[in-house]
């Protein structure tokens, strides 16, 4: 399983990497696409939505099922990867690149809850 360290988790699998001007690019991790299969379809959260960490704010369907894609802070949806309207297979090909959207966090304090690479394994593995 690939899991970058400099990146920041959710037990729901989705990453974040830091971005310079304070936003967070979102995505789903490697064990998340891995269990999903081949995706055939994002659906982004609307651009400039104000979200709650722990919310649904997206879906992501694959050939065998659907998931929910819960914003990892809260927020205002800065910005989606339309390139995933075209080839949402870009997640299977690459998760840590496929970003699905931007969130600009309204407290950053809720970053102090989220897992480095070592826990996020960790709850994979308990899974």
């Amino acid at each position: 399983m690939s899991t970058p360290d400099k990146l920041k988790y959710t037990a729901t699998h989705t990453w974040l990497k830091a971005e310079d001007g304070g936003t967070y690019c979102v995505g789903i991790t490697f064990h998340a696409q891995e269990q999903l299969g081949d995706v055939v379809y994002v659906e982004c959260p609307a651009v400039g939505r104000q979200v709650k960490q722990g919310e649904a704010c997206g879906v992501i369907e694959s050939v065998k099922t659907a998931a929910d894609i819960y914003a990892p802070l809260s927020g205002e949806i800065t910005a989606i990867n339309e390139a995933l309207g075209d080839a949402p297979e870009s997640i299977n090909q690459d998760p840590y690149a496929a970003w699905i959207f931007r969130i600009k966090p309204a407290n950053l304090a809720e970053l102090a809850g989220l897992l480095d690479a070592a826990g996020y394994e960790n709850v994979v593995q308990e899974q």
